[in-house]
């Protein structure tokens, strides 16, 4: 009889990415998850398979020296702390190829990478070697063994497969949502994350140890986080926060990672010009739930950036009520980053969970501008000595505010607040488009702070930094009367009492300076000073109203903010008190609407209409871009004008992929305005 001979081999790549949970992720290999089996199918000629005769060894590779050999058992339970592999079945047929089928298993502690397997084949008469091609080896939050187990479905379904989301900008009282596409399963995208893994400075000095130490998701993410950013190697973004995108893109343009991660890709590995935090958060959110890791992106609103590393932010006003650049510390209106999911054993009982990666370059963490994983739960608990990086979070969450007046280098009057910082933390809700409010995870209750969009300065009692008392009878505050609109005026009020006795004559000071997210304003734009009597144990309110044209900006921006601050002055005791407020301006948004919104069906073409009705009083132009993540091939671009109180109505066509939430979502940058105009609009994509 003939001797066993191999014809071929089927991968059955639909079948086990399915079983895997890998199907829709677009790679040129099969790709699988750790800890979990997967079936391939081979075919043969002659004689059938005997394993007294015949010995099949599978040869799996992850680089160089780095294999391991599995030889075909007969039967058994496939183990889990190494390789095996295990015969099936075998199916004779008449006239036809024999068929095997052999199920293969990874341990959980695999490590994260593109293997090459080969079958040899030993029979008595010869030994033949099989490439049988590669596969892609990521972590498995379904497998109880792996470190990064999630037990709920729901959450592993939202946080690594979902592949929308939103970021949350603006400020704690009035909080604007902003989509984001993380395009996992757009074509390519999981080939250039394994690449990024790949350029690495730990892989390039020592590729073996990199490829070892990639079994743990600690260190993936400390890679990742590194490699996100571009200071330290050839990582995906550069930062920039100068206001001047000339030579690049403008971060607020972004609105999904496939984009930035192909333009890495395709440039050979230059970085992506620009990102700004939620641009660096967003994209390795992509890259992390690609991997298998599961994650999920956290803003944190009035984030502390505290370079000395004693717990305190100063902030320096003039007499007159202007914020100064002073000092190297500053508070983010909001800061955005990443938290994973995975276990600490190098921490001890009581940290698995959450832990935050931050991607953007602000410090040096062991030699790179990374930071974490840092676990929520030990910020929480002010654990501040575990690894890595918790020191700077906590500061971000918890850090007290100083604010300082000055003239000439002297202080004149000081205040300190402890609620201000890390005022909000949240992220998406698991299943909706809504806010989630966590801050409870990061914070015990009597350090959350208020997320009112009042901020009252009342400082009776303490000590000025003068060595004077803090003024005993003046309380002053600020209050927006609606809230701010791009195209309207900012109407707000001062109100001031007196809880003395006696009348005062005081001087008012109001100044409004327009602000990026991560720094102190520029010059005022508006400022108004008067002086006033007020009686005994009496209030006064004063309104203000600041017109659109004062504080239009030239450039076009996303996040128009105000930092609006007041000092008080009483003439007689040269006693000053101050009330501030940094708020956002909200731009219009888009109106997206589906014509058969509960029956859109998979590869069936569908009509969406997007609609924007112009409230400003000039006529508006600028370009409208649609996206979509398996609902649009290419993104729909089209130039627009629309007079005053003129609806647009922009339909586009097109054809759903994949089932399961998608988002449509369209922006307009409009040029003569300079602002960035939004709109989402989630869809249900059945299967036929």
């Amino acid at each position: 009889m003939d001797e066993f001979k191999l014809r071929n081999v089927n991968l059955q790549q639909v079948q086990n990415q399915i079983r895997h949970r890998t199907d829709g992720l677009s790679s040129s290999t099969l790709v699988l998850r750790r800890g979990q089996p997967f079936t391939i199918l081979m075919n043969y000629d002659g004689r059938p398979f005997d394993p007294l005769k015949e010995k099949l060894v599978f040869r799996i590779v992850l680089a160089g020296p780095l294999f391991v050999e599995v030889p075909v058992s007969m039967s058994g339970q496939p183990s889990p702390s190494q390789w095996s592999a295990i015969l099936e079945r075998s199916v004779p047929a008449p006239n036809a190829p024999r068929t095997m089928s052999v199920s293969l298993f990874s341990p959980a502690s695999s490590s994260v990478g593109v293997y090459t397997f080969h079958l040899r084949v030993e029979t008595r008469l010869s030994v033949k070697t099989h490439l049988l091609g590669q596969f892609t080896l990521l972590c498995n939050p379904w497998c109880q063994a792996d470190s990064v187990f999630l037990p709920s479905e729901d959450l592993r379904n939202e946080y690594i497969r979902n592949d929308i989301g939103l970021l949350f900008k603006g400020s704690p009282g009035s909080v604007v949502s902003r989509p984001w596409s993380f395009d996992q399963y757009e074509t390519g995208i999981l080939d250039i994350c394994m690449k990024l893994l790949q350029l690495s400075p730990q892989y390039q000095t020592d590729m073996r140890k990199d490829l070892v130490n990639r079994s743990n998701p600690v260190y993936i993410g400390r890679v990742i986080s590194a490699m996100v950013n571009c200071q330290d190697d050839k990582g995906v973004l550069m930062g920039n926060w100068s206001g001047d995108y000339s030579n690049g893109v403008n971060p607020s343009n972004w609105s999904g990672s496939a984009d930035i991660l192909r333009m890495w890709s395709e440039t050979q590995f230059r970085p992506v010009k620009y990102g700004q935090c939620w641009v660096f958060a967003a994209v390795m959110c992509t890259v992390m739930r690609a991997l298998g890791i599961p994650t999920r992106v956290v803003t944190n609103f009035n984030s502390a950036h505290d370079t000395n590393g004693n717990m305190v932010i100063e902030e320096f006003y003039s007499e007159m009520g202007e914020k100064l650049s002073i000092g190297r510390d500053s508070i983010w209106n909001f800061h955005v980053w990443v938290e994973s999911w995975m276990k600490r054993p190098d921490l001890g009982q009581g940290y698995d969970g959450w832990q935050v990666l931050d991607p953007t370059p602000q410090e040096l963490s062991a030699g790179m501008y990374r930071c974490g994983p840092a676990a929520v739960k030990a910020i929480y608990e002010q654990k501040v000595d575990a690894l890595y990086d918790v020191p700077f979070v906590y500061a971000e969450v918890n850090a007290d505010v100083c604010s300082i007046i000055m003239r000439d280098r002297t202080i004149l009057a000081t205040n300190v607040d402890k609620k201000r910082v890390g005022a909000l933390i949240c992220t998406k809700r698991p299943g909706s488009m809504l806010m989630q409010d966590i801050t409870s995870e990061y914070k015990t209750e009597m350090m959350v702070g208020t997320t009112a969009r009042m901020f009252s300065a009342d400082v009776r009692g303490g000590e000025g930094a003068n060595g004077r008392g803090a003024p005993q009878g003046i309380a002053v505050s600020l209050q927006l009367l609606k809230a701010p609109v791009v195209g309207e005026n900012i109407s707000f009020s001062v109100t001031i009492t007196n809880k003395e006795a006696i009348p005062k004559l005081l001087r008012k000071h109001v100044n409004a300076q327009n602000k990026e997210y991560n720094r102190n304003p520029t010059g005022p734009f508006w400022e108004a000073h008067d002086d006033l009597t007020i009686g005994p144990n009496k209030t006064v309110t004063v309104n203000h109203e600041i017109f659109f044209k004062e504080y239009m900006l030239k450039e076009v921006m996303e996040d128009y903010l105000v930092n609006l601050a007041v000092v008080i002055e009483d003439v007689k005791s040269q006693e000053r008190v101050l009330a501030s407020e940094e708020f956002n301006i909200c731009s219009p948004a888009l109106n997206i609407q589906i014509q058969n919104e509960h029956s859109v069906i998979i590869n069936t073409q569908q009509v969406a209409t997007v609609t924007f009705t112009n409230p400003f009083n000039v006529a508006v132009s600028g370009e409208l871009t649609i996206a979509g993540s398996g609902l649009l091939e290419e993104k729909v671009q089209m130039r627009v004008m629309i007079q005053p109180r003129e609806t647009m109505r922009s339909p586009v066509r097109f054809i759903p992929r994949m089932t399961g939430a998608k988002m449509l979502h369209a922006r307009l940058v409009l040029m003569n305005l300079s602002t960035v105009l939004r709109g989402f609009k989630t869809i249900n994509v059945q299967a036929a």
